[in-house]
């Protein structure tokens, strides 16, 4: 294991919900990010976040520690949940706040 992937393994299991993404959650620097930094912010989730733009090798790290080739992607409880396409679409049907609410991360908002 690299020293970013060992970086990498210490924040996704000591966050309950961490979300690696480029730009933060107040200023997203791409579309993807933004659409899954609104679901999380609509679920009233308190979540944790990682901008990978500051850091090629937890950038480039975190696409093979996940075997996932795109950025954001979302951990919940260390589990690798998705991508915005996935976590949309979990969303959308309440798997997603099942998924949480199952692992004993309160929503305060559903969908």
């Amino acid at each position: 294991m690299t020293d970013f992937q060992a970086i990498i393994d210490e924040n996704v299991k000591s966050n309950p919900v961490l979300l690696f993404m480029k730009g933060t959650p107040d200023f997203p620097q791409c579309g993807f990010s933004g659409q899954v930094v609104q679901i999380l912010n609509y679920l009233g989730l308190d979540y944790e976040s990682i901008n990978v733009l500051e850091n090629d090798g937890i950038r480039q790290g975190i696409k093979e520690y996940s075997d996932w080739p795109t950025i954001p992607q979302l951990y919940v409880k260390g589990e690798f949940i998705g991508g915005a396409d996935i976590v949309r679409e979990m969303f959308q049907a309440g798997e997603l706040q099942a998924l949480l609410e199952k692992n004993g991360i309160s929503v305060t908002a559903k969908a």
